[in-house]
């Protein structure tokens, strides 16, 4: 919450400081699990975007909240792409790690259309909101 405030402060446009934020958010619900601070540092230096305001919006995702949009993105790519069973039959009397990755890999899909789609709805949600919440703490600043 501490990081949340200091974007706040910083003197940019509202609107990069919101590109930037909202650009991490969409890295932190992509389904690129465990290399989600690099690539916001990454695409934070490429695109010239504030990296405070970028890794804040990745660690919107963070170990408390990353199984449950995982879970969601998963169940919503499932339902977008028309799957009728979403959890898969395991068969728990032989499973092996091979096998248990093998019954999982028709969730593959979902989970990658899911997480981006999540994270693409979210990162635009939040743009708006951290770009309302920046224009109101630099006028606030300014008085």
């Amino acid at each position: 919450m501490d990081r949340l405030r200091e974007i706040l402060k910083i003197r940019e446009s509202p609107h990069r400081i919101a590109i930037a934020f909202s650009t991490g958010v969409f890295i932190g619900m992509s389904p690129f699990l465990g290399i989600h601070t690099v690539l916001g540092i990454v695409v934070a230096w490429i695109f010239r975007l504030n990296r405070l305001a970028t890794i804040v919006g990745v660690y919107v995702t963070n170990p408390w909240t990353i199984v449950p949009v995982y879970a969601f993105g998963t169940w919503v790519g499932a339902k977008c792409l028309g799957m009728k069973q979403i959890i898969p039959s395991i068969d728990w009397s032989n499973i092996t790690f091979s096998h248990f990755l093998n019954d999982l890999r028709p969730l593959l899909m979902p989970f990658i259309f899911g997480t981006l789609l999540i994270g693409f709805l979210s990162g635009i949600i939040s743009y708006f909101i951290i770009y309302r919440a920046v224009e109101r703490a630099h006028i606030k600043s300014d008085e």
